[in-house]
């Protein structure tokens, strides 16, 4: 029910988001007519095409999105002609017959009518939602990956209605008060007619902005009316868990003194393939302690983990310990079993990890965070578990214990010592001031361009100069889609302004699979002692293979500095920053 809820409220933020600005003078061409005829079927054709497609998007892949800009670019020719009636209605008289007739239609439903018409308003208000691009902020974007791991569902569906009747709730108030006002000043100043011409011009300039991008690019970058802020505060106060740094909530049962039963350990039989081992049942487990890890191996909270898992897999299996990983893909390279078992090889994973492409048992267990640690006993009963990094030593304890619950002999109280090294090394959380940000346009926040944004589609992106903290840019040929930016043309750069000790990419080769040899810079220097794990001291690398690339690791004082890859080759795609 709170996210329900929490759905709502940022949809009620949206009317104070920059990008919500060149959809406003559609609603409010409906002042001056009665709300309930008019308005309220404008606002809901709005939020029923905006759930609609936006579930569609989060369950159907790309191609939703891709027809999406058809209909997007249909929309604004159709509100376009609306606009044009408005502002010159004479102007339909010298068009062509069927033009005439559809600017008529369109001009009583923009007000020529005494009598509104419902239904053409609903219809302008489904051409209005189709070119409708609210900021992605916390909330939306928490509802949209929830929708994708969970897979179609009607709870889908309303959680996207819920934010699109938030949104059409600050609209209607606003075109309310809006009417009072158009109906005041009619009265006063006999200004109607100069009021509907003003209307129309203001609609096609907001059709002007939405073509040219302005409604996702340069009015996103108004820091004044960001919504980011409250949104987060929005999901850490109804949620009351931490905010999600790379999927994972940090949070763990208290196994006290009795370790609770949590229920019993869900089937494993969702799995396409299982590496380092036959098919495993939860039925054929029973008799040993079972530690199931939730992991995807571009998650760089995953990776910190690994360590220690690795460490009890080792120490724990002759006294019956079964660690079992399930590996749930984020990005859509991580679906390859191919690149899941090149990363196993290179992470030293020897014990038996289910390929959950399909998300089966992850919805058998309802998890939501990479990484997920459950622990299960004997009995096939789960009694303890831990969401994100941490509590090593806790963790460990409850392996000893129900180790000797199941009657193991010689279970000692010691603690193993993890070797993390590279990008495994424990993040210095002090100094982390730098959110997890995503570079698809799904799930990207805090870019910054001086140009037009585009998406699905090449884009030459200029310089975009000073950045503030946590502000980003591309410069060069890009093509940004749903989950990453991939470059069209050699010499293209990505800038971030950061606060960290580490900052991680995660990359990957074109489809030819050729190498990429790339440049860092920090502060427009090579990096030197501060370079990481994937690049040379003077900022040289490669990307050779879909992968988290470790770029920088400051050795002393951390501040904000701002972080430059150039590309020397084309077709690199990139996905999302990580900092530790």
């Amino acid at each position: 029910m709170w996210l329900l809820v929490l759905a709502y409220l940022g949809g009620v933020l949206t009317i104070v988001s920059p990008c919500i600005l060149p959809v406003l003078p559609f609603v409010f061409a409906r002042t001056g007519q009665p709300f309930l005829r008019s308005g309220l079927p404008l606002l809901a054709g709005m939020a029923v095409t905006f759930a609609l497609v936006a579930s569609l998007a989060a369950v159907g892949g790309g191609w939703v999105v891709q027809v999406n800009q058809y209909g997007r670019w249909l929309a604004l020719l159709c509100v376009a002609l609306f606009g044009l009636t408005l502002l010159l209605p004479q102007l339909s008289e010298r068009l062509t017959r069927p033009l005439v007739a559809a600017g008529s239609r369109l001009s009583q439903a923009a007000g020529a009518d005494a009598r509104p018409r419902p239904g053409a308003s609903f219809l302008i208000g489904v051409a209005t939602g189709l070119l409708w691009a609210p900021c992605a902020g916390p909330i939306l974007g928490l509802v949209l990956t929830g929708a994708a791991l969970q897979g179609a569902s009607i709870g889908t569906t309303l959680l996207l209605l819920a934010y699109a009747a938030g949104a059409a709730t600050s609209l209607a108030l606003a075109l309310l008060v809006g009417g009072k006002v158009f109906g005041f000043m009619k009265r006063s100043l006999g200004a109607g007619e100069w009021l509907r011409r003003g209307l129309g011009a203001l609609m096609l300039a907001g059709v002007a902005a939405i073509a040219l991008g302005l409604d996702t690019g340069v009015l996103s970058r108004l820091s004044s009316a960001s919504t980011g802020g409250l949104e987060q505060s929005l999901v850490d106060r109804l949620s009351a868990k931490p905010a999600p740094q790379g999927g994972a909530m940090m949070m763990a049962a208290n196994p006290g003194d009795t370790l609770p039963i949590e229920g019993a350990l869900p089937a494993l039989d969702g799995a396409v393939q299982w590496l380092n081992s036959p098919p495993l049942t939860a039925e054929a487990l029973k008799g040993k302690v079972v530690l199931v890890d939730f992991w995807t191996y571009s998650c760089i909270n995953c990776l910190r983990t690994l360590p220690y898992v690795k460490a009890w897999a080792a120490k724990y299996h002759d006294q019956g310990l079964v660690v079992i990983g399930v590996h749930a893909p984020e990005f859509a390279f991580e679906r390859d079993v191919n690149n899941v078992t090149q990363a196993m090889k290179d992470l030293g994973i020897t014990y038996p990890v289910a390929i959950d492409n399909n998300y089966k048992i992850w919805r058998a267990f309802n998890n939501q965070y990479w990484p997920a640690h459950y622990f299960a006993d004997a009995k096939g009963q789960i009694r303890y578990h831990h969401f994100g990094e941490g509590d090593y030593a806790e963790s460990e304890r409850v392996i000893q214990q129900l180790l000797r619950e199941a009657g193991a002999q010689n279970v000692g109280g010691g603690l193993i010592e993890a070797d993390a090294k590279g990008v495994q090394q424990a993040p210095d959380m002090n100094e982390v001031q730098s959110p997890e940000t995503y570079l698809g346009f799904q799930r990207a926040e805090n870019f910054v361009t001086t140009g037009t944004r585009g998406t699905d589609t090449v884009v030459n992106y200029p310089v975009a100069g000073p950045l503030a903290l946590n502000n980003w840019t591309l410069e060069g040929r890009w093509n940004v889609g749903g989950q990453q930016a991939t470059l069209d043309q050699a010499g293209g750069r990505i800038v971030y302004r950061f606060h960290a000790r580490d900052l991680h990419l995660v990359l990957g080769p074109g489809a030819d699979g050729k190498p990429v040899r790339f440049n860092v810079s920090i502060d427009g220097q090579a990096p030197g002692d501060a370079h990481g794990t994937d690049v040379a001291p003077d900022g040289s690398g490669t990307v050779t293979e879909q992968r988290l690339y470790q770029l920088v690791r400051q050795p002393g004082a951390v501040k904000d500095r701002t972080f430059t890859i150039e590309f020397l080759d084309p077709h690199v795609s990139a996905y999302a920053f990580t900092f530790g």
